[in-house]
């Protein structure tokens, strides 16, 4: 079982095209080491072993018929709980959609299906992707597998947990303000965002529409890319998806550094990045250098608009796009009133967290008469002016590189207790989100606690490549990262 989950996704996938490992058995590894490990991580939220057995003998029967001959076809992979699997529950980690079963799948999901890659389960989250820790679900607070009482970050942290914690080779995310890559970084997995447009957001249960893009989480570099280059592409059915072609991804990976040039935002090594975190930077751009890579410091400006002016949007489009929740269409539905307006408050005081109502109240907030020239345009004129900085430093440099978060994974229980706090851990991602870029993150050091820190390569508008082969080389040059599955017997318990 365990050489089974050594392997990276493409060489599993390598071992079930050649036949030299059948699907059942790797599948089987999985969900033995998910039912031994749930326990202490408490990634999934859903797992249909019905479903999944059904769905083995599909893909067998499609490999040998030569139906499904891609890279990832009998791979088993992770999905996370605010993405529609038909037939599947599909929660959004919120009591107000606790049942709610889609008829139909995202079309990020029919794009692996038609690969012949297996669900494994929906993932835990934060109640409507709003917040950092994967502590706002209904459900249970997930755990970070590198270490007892701490969290894996979010909104993805389901996702990641279960890749770090070997319960799943990839998983699927979605980004809204660094909501894969900060998880990624808590949990020392790679985590991909890609450029807003690049996926389909149909199925994906919004949050904010402007800013969410659905990514891909993985062991490797490579991992990330192929499974992109699956999911990626125009798709009818959302407006805003692109037919700007991506080609053949995992080939440009290799090259190493040589003539890339990085560049390091200043503003970002500044006051609030905590000092382990700075240095397993700093030792990064410094290793970048030896091996290959032109590296300069430079100043990134408006930085200091960055989370005010995602806040304000990101509300704003929460508060939009959760008033659908009513109890009358579907969702939860309070059985303690008979008045219809009353049944309207009851379902959402009750349906929705704290976390959730709080954004909902600053977005109709901003949005309400008075006050939307005040705040949300004076965000949008933000939001422009933060993607012209970024189209300033991208006339000098292919990629950015900055941190992931500014610490390494809290404890559990000290993020809620300061929502604000919270909100500002975001610094380093959500700028990212507003200009529409894509990011990938990747672990680079590990903090004297024990837990992984995390840095992101930074990519002007569809230049994934870029981005992907500086983290790729960094990989390369690093080595391999230490798995926490491989180093824990299970969250608490070292081996």
């Amino acid at each position: 079982m365990q050489e089974i989950m050594k392997m990276s996704a493409l060489e599993l996938g390598g071992k079930i095209r050649s036949r030299e490992l059948k699907i059942k058995e790797a599948v089987d590894a999985y969900l033995a080491h998910i039912r031994k490990t749930e326990p202490g991580v408490h990634a999934f939220i859903s797992i249909d072993e019905e479903c999944i057995n059904s769905r083995i003998k599909e893909i067998e029967t499609g490999i040998r018929d030569g139906v499904y001959s891609g890279s990832l076809a009998g791979v088993p992979v992770a999905v996370k709980d605010n993405i529609c699997t038909k037939g599947l529950r599909t929660t959004c980690a919120s009591r107000m959609l606790k049942n709610f079963v889609p008829a139909y799948d995202a079309e990020a999901v029919v794009r692996m299906e038609r690969q012949g890659m297996i669900i494994l389960g929906k993932t835990n989250m934060d109640e409507f992707a709003m917040g950092s820790t994967t502590e706002t679900s209904v459900f249970e607070t997930t755990v970070n597998p590198w270490k007892e009482g701490h969290v894996p970050g979010g909104s993805s942290g389901g996702s990641c947990a279960a890749v770090a914690a070997g319960e799943a080779p990839l998983a699927l995310g979605s980004d809204t303000g660094g909501s894969i890559r900060q998880p990624a970084a808590y949990c020392g997995v790679c985590g991909l965002k890609p450029t807003y447009g690049r996926v389909s957001r149909y199925g994906l249960i919004a949050y904010a529409s402007s800013l969410d893009q659905i990514g891909s989480i993985g062991k490797t570099v490579e991992d990330c890319a192929v499974l992109f280059e699956v999911i990626a592409g125009k798709d009818e059915k959302d407006a805003t998806s692109t037919g700007r072609g991506i080609g053949r991804i995992k080939e440009t990976l290799s090259g190493g550094f040589s003539g890339m040039k990085i560049g390091v935002p200043k503003e970002y090594l500044a006051s609030g990045l905590e000092g382990e975190v700075r240095k397993g930077i700093l030792d990064a751009v410094h290793f970048m250098e030896e091996n290959g890579a032109e590296t300069e410091f430079f100043s990134l400006g408006l930085t200091d608009y960055v989370i005010p002016a995602y806040y304000i949007i990101a509300c704003a489009e929460a508060s939009s796009n959760l008033e659908r929740f009513d109890g009358i269409k579907y969702g939860y539905r309070s059985d303690t009133v008979s008045e219809l307006h009353e049944m309207y408050k009851k379902s959402r005081q009750e349906g929705f967290g704290e976390e959730v109502k709080r954004r909902i109240l600053l977005g109709s907030f901003v949005l309400s008469s008075g006050y939307y020239d005040a705040y949300y345009l004076k965000a949008l004129k933000a939001k422009r002016l933060i993607k012209e900085e970024f189209n300033k430093a991208f006339k000098r440099y292919d990629c950015i590189l900055a941190p992931a978060s500014p610490t390494t994974a809290p404890k559990i229980g000290t993020s809620l207790s300061d929502p604000l706090k919270m909100y500002l851990s975001d610094i380093y991602t959500v700028a990212v989100n507003l200009s529409g870029l894509p990011a990938v993150s990747v672990p680079c050091a590990i903090d004297s606690r024990g837990l992984p820190i995390g840095m992101q390569f930074i990519g002007n508008c569809f230049q994934e490549k870029k981005i992907l082969k500086a983290a790729a080389a960094y990989e390369s040059l690093r080595g391999a990262f230490p798995a926490a599955w491989e180093r824990r017997d299970c969250v608490g318990k070292a081996i």
